[in-house]
């Protein structure tokens, strides 16, 4: 899995002169653990999942994700709360640079397993290459 792989989703505004509704029925897998984080002082994330697929959303303030394959990095500015970034498995992730006002909602495709987090990146780099070998 490269970082091709990550994807943008346009999460659907319905505005008015009451406010904004924005939708989340475009999310592109069944939800099955939601969780939101606040009051971040310094980053989060420092890890990757196995078999978690995850949609991450800015639903206030802004923050960025560095995220990275094992080979190659990217940085994603997460700035408007109608577009979301969809992370499949083993992308190793960093969230930084939150504004003191930001909220940041993670859905899952899977129930939270300590077993599916890989915390070293050593081991992590080489899973990735031992997948790039097999194919």
């Amino acid at each position: 899995m490269s970082l091709n792989q990550l994807e943008w989703i346009d999460l659907p505004r319905f505005e008015d002169a009451r406010g904004i509704l924005t939708s989340l029925d475009v999310v592109p897998f069944e939800v099955r653990n939601a969780f939101f984080l606040h009051s971040v002082l310094s980053e989060r994330g420092g890890h990757a999942h196995r078999r978690t697929g995850q949609l991450i959303v800015p639903v206030a303030g802004s923050f960025r994700v560095h995220a990275s394959d094992g080979c190659d990095s990217a940085d994603y500015a997460l700035l408007d709360s109608c577009r979301a970034l969809h992370v499949p498995p083993m992308h190793w992730l960093r969230l930084h640079d939150f504004t003191a006002s930001a909220v940041c909602l993670v859905l899952t495709d899977s129930p939270h397993d300590d077993a599916d987090y890989l915390r070293d990146w050593d081991e992590f780099v080489a899973l990735r290459r031992a997948e790039r070998t097999a194919r």
